[in-house]
């Protein structure tokens, strides 16, 4: 609620939520259950990256989310519930713990804006399991956040989700929640701080050079022989630093620097955040409309302007990109039809960001109402654009060629609410924060396909990695 605390407005409203909390206590005691009442208040204009600073703690699940050139920004900070599971059906599972908990949620709002529902924070690792038995992060990890702060152009919506059983202290909750309100409301003329001293940097690849180039031209046989037509390899580069970097720092840089991307920052609660710029929406559906990214197919930016189209009108015109790209149009396609969707697909254009440019082609559908959006995810992951085609042998060949887990990199990482709105981006151009160490890993890859070469492929992934180092250092 916006204004003062002794607005007759926030009065009023308080007596319309003591009245819920006590319903929702006696319905509780009645059924002998715990509920969650989900209650959303606007409030003061606020810098969510500002809010997830001051509030987030590294021993809390978290998430960080935001789009710059939509202005849109949601900070989600520990957990009321959550689920944190390995293997196959992790996709199912992540859908029937989302409807179990949206059954036990009550909501209150007293504003009309689309982020007043409380929202499922989601991230999945490439793989169902991992080979490498301490990587940090389960294979799935679904929470609801206690506390939820998003802003959108001007408007900033609090969400507070509170368990409620028969021993609620309505009073308690009603002072802790006008205590939240008034610590982020005097957040609201600060910024992210930070030391803006850069710590010094040793970095190395986890692969050699010549054993990446290998594996292509190994890749380009198989290719050849009919194996399979495409497969994405990726490589990490290991980061150590004089000081652990600074998770608000690297999040401030990505957004200033990739205006065009959604910016991420995960955590597991012990330390470790996965954060990184995606330029790929996975899906985005809202009011059922689906809109999925067809990203494959890249090239450098050019220096100057005449440079810039002449790089761009050769990407376009490239046999070899073009392919490339086809592959994952056809594959999105094929998967979103085989879950009763009639896909359509837009125009080719051009996604440029700062310094690499891609082949986009944005497919769009109507969702209906039987389907939900972690079936739509579990179809679609891994797509062409992170795997290869076909993406079951692709993945097979994946774990044989690189020599590091994946973990979350290029996998899908996003929210859902409770009418099947949802964004999931792709987790690539990312990186592992260890908050505990002064020790990093970055993530990028490159498609490969007839054509492919290997010093090209290998300069696109440094590329891709020094631009990434040079946002969050």
């Amino acid at each position: 609620m916006t204004g003062s605390p002794s607005s007759a407005g926030f009065i009023v409203y308080n007596k319309e939520l003591y009245q819920f909390l006590v319903n929702n206590r006696a319905y509780c005691i009645q059924n002998n259950c715990t509920q969650i009442a989900s209650i959303a208040l606007e409030i003061e204009p606020v810098d969510p990256l500002v809010i997830f600073q001051k509030l987030a703690t590294s021993n809390m699940l978290n998430f960080y989310w935001e789009n710059p050139s939509k202005k849109e920004a949601i900070a989600a900070i520990d957990a009321v519930t959550k689920l944190q599971i390995e293997g196959k059906e992790r996709f199912t599972q992540a859908e029937k713990f989302i409807k179990y908990s949206i059954g036990k949620i009550f909501n209150l709002s007293n504003v009309n804006n689309y982020f007043t529902k409380p929202l499922f924070f989601c991230s999945f690792s490439f793989f169902d399991t991992h080979l490498q038995p301490d990587y940090p992060f389960s294979t799935a990890t679904i929470f609801l956040p206690k506390w939820q702060v998003t802003r959108q152009n001007d408007t900033c919506i609090l969400v507070a989700n509170i368990p409620i059983n028969g021993d609620l202290d309505i009073e308690k909750v009603l002072q802790a929640l006008w205590q939240k309100i008034t610590v982020i409301n005097n957040l609201k003329y600060d910024f992210v701080s930070f030391n803006d001293n850069r710590p010094e940097i040793i970095q190395n690849s986890i692969t050699k050079a010549s054993k990446f180039k290998l594996a292509v031209l190994s890749a380009l046989e198989d290719i050849r022989k009919g194996y399979y037509s495409k497969i994405v390899l990726a490589d990490a580069l290991n980061i150590q630093s004089s000081t652990p970097l600074n998770l608000f720092k690297s999040l401030n840089n990505l957004r200033q620097l990739h205006p065009n991307c959604c910016i991420f920052s995960t955590s597991n609660g012990k330390g470790q955040n996965f954060i990184g710029a995606s330029p790929e929406t996975l899906i985005a559906i809202r009011n059922q409309k689906l809109l999925a990214d067809a990203l494959a197919g890249s090239a450098a930016r050019g220096k100057t302007p005449a440079d810039d189209a002449k790089r761009a009108n050769r990407l376009l015109n490239s046999k070899k990109e073009r392919h490339e790209h086809s592959l994952v149009i056809d594959f999105i396609t094929q998967r979103l039809l085989s879950l009763g969707l009639l896909p359509q697909v837009l125009a080719p254009r051009l996604r440029q960001l700062s310094n690499i440019q891609h082949l986009w082609t944005p497919i769009i559908a109507k969702v209906p109402g039987n389907v939900h959006p972690l079936q739509i995810v579990a179809q679609l992951h891994p797509t062409p654009a992170v795997a290869g085609v076909a993406p079951d042998i692709a993945c097979m060949e994946i774990r044989r060629y690189e020599s590091f887990e994946r973990g979350l990199y290029a996998a899908p990482l996003g929210w859902i609410d409770s009418e099947g709105n949802c964004e999931f981006v792709v987790g690539i151009r990312s990186a592992l924060i260890d908050s505990n160490t002064e020790s990093s890993l970055l993530y990028a890859g490159a498609g490969i396909v007839p054509g492919s070469d290997p010093e090209k492929e290998f300069a696109e992934i440094q590329l891709k990695l020094q631009a990434l180092l040079k946002a969050l250092a």
